[in-house]
Order: structure tokens, then sequence, then C-alpha cells
């Protein structure tokens, strides 16, 4: 399984650099690139773009993605993943820990989940 990430337009394009950079291979896309969706997007939109997309969504919105997860999980869908960037991240330890995930994750282990990275 390919894990491929979709980067929430709130993320610094640092992120995606620096993935990138240390881990050449990723799919790393962000909202507003193009053939994407549109910066602005509203969650339970981005969540089914995930879904029929196969991307785990980065975000660092911690109030509302729960809510829109719950949302979409009650009309039949399913999310590859959510991981969320803890309040104290530190951006080596969350690209360390995206590359890990991506490397050791087993399929579908993210489904319909919402995880916080660092994973600690």
């Amino acid at each position: 399984m390919v894990i491929k990430y979709l980067l929430d337009e709130n993320l610094p394009p640092l992120y995606r650099k620096q993935l990138l950079e240390w881990q050449p291979d990723l799919v790393v896309v962000a909202i507003g690139d193009e053939n994407v969706l549109p910066k602005g997007t509203k969650d339970p939109e981005i969540l089914r773009w995930i879904e029929d997309n196969g991307f785990i969504l980065v975000t660092n919105n911690r109030s509302s993605m729960p809510v829109h997860l719950a949302e979409i999980l009650a009309e039949g869908r399913h999310v590859p993943g959510i991981l969320v960037l803890r309040p104290s991240a530190n951006i080596g330890r969350v690209i360390e820990d995206l590359i890990a995930i991506a490397g050791a994750s087993f399929e579908d282990e993210y489904r319909d989940q919402i995880a916080y990275i660092p994973l600690i």
C-alpha cells in the first residue's frame, strides 16, 4: 500500500518541502494545488475528496475535524485517515513521524480514525 498525504491549506509549505527532501518518492499534495481542492474548501468536502482519492489528511484542525468525521461516517462513507498535529508539534518530529507512517503502516491502519502527531 502506498501512503499519500493531502496537506491542509493552513500548514506551511515547509512541511511538503521537508517531506519530499527526506522522502522524494512520497506523494504529497496540498489544498490549493492544481488538480486538488481549491483553498477555502469546507472540511466535509475535503473528507469526501480524501476518500475518493485515497489520501490521508494532515491538518492542524483539532476542533471541528472530529465532528466532520462523525458526520461522514454517519453517511456511510469512509476516510483513509486524518493526522492532526498536536499543539506543541515541532516540524522535525512531524516529518519523522509522517515518513515512518508512510513506511511502516498496515493497509487501512488509519481508516476512519483521527491520530495525533507526533505519535509520541
